[in-house]
């Protein structure tokens, strides 16, 4: 297991990731809970949450950004349309930057990277635009620095983050159908080259297929493939 001192990750279904850092600063990326099947029922989120993160604003990303935010008073940090679309929600705290931005998050800094996916979010008017897909590189301060892809495919400016960033944990979209498999997460990893692999948005639904074993298959032993169930941490 890659060392974090002091950072947790747990992973809590789909694509929803919460970071805490050594600090104590919580971070929760895409929260997709009370309609994710694989969301840990039992499973509490801490008392407070300073920053929510959003990729882009399918429902199975953002669904719970607002609820979250007005309970914890939450910063919601997303693409600047996104973001002003969940203000327009009800979430009061924003952030709305933008691809290749980087945002100082007390020990975070938390930079915006692309990502290859659509992004339009289902408003009462119906699919309106709300910004483009990204990905995010958290560089945290006495800890590691993590990429969470987000949805998307494989794509080769990803060696770019590679070359900036240097993360030691990527999470990537392994399910296939509405993002990469199992076969492209592993050239995207053999891209970003991290320490680990936290395989993110398989399973929760019938045409997610790809699973971490394939993925590790794919990745023959080059990379480490982090198994943890939903609610579990690493």
């Amino acid at each position: 297991m890659i060392p974090l001192n002091g950072t947790r990750i747990t992973w809590l279904g789909h694509a929803t990731v919460l970071v805490r850092t050594p600090k104590g600063t919580n971070i929760l990326i895409d929260p997709f809970i009370e309609h994710n099947p694989k969301y840990p029922k039992n499973f509490k989120l801490p008392e407070r949450i300073q920053y929510v993160l959003l990729t882009h604003g399918h429902g199975d990303h953002i669904s719970d950004a607002v609820p979250v935010a007005k309970k914890h008073n939450s910063n919601v940090v997303a693409i600047y349309e996104l973001a002003a679309f969940v203000h327009k929600e009800g979430a009061e705290n924003i952030t709305g930057m933008n691809i290749g931005g980087t945002v100082q998050l007390e020990d975070v800094a938390v930079t915006m990277v692309e990502a290859k996916h659509s992004a339009g979010v289902e408003a009462k008017s119906g699919v309106q635009y709300a910004g483009i897909a990204a990905g995010f590189v958290l560089t945290i301060t006495d800890g590691p620095v993590l990429y969470h892809a987000g949805d998307t495919s494989v794509f080769s400016d990803m060696k770019l983050i590679k070359d900036l960033y240097h993360p030691e944990i990527a999470m990537l979209p392994i399910g296939g159908f509405y993002t990469m498999g199992p076969k492209e997460a592993a050239l995207a990893a053999q891209f970003v080259a991290p320490k680990a692999v936290l395989p993110i948005h398989f399973g929760t639904f019938p045409p997610l297929t790809g699973t971490p074993d394939q993925l590790a298959e794919h990745l023959k032993g080059s990379i480490e493939v982090i198994r943890i169930a939903p609610g579990e941490s690493s």
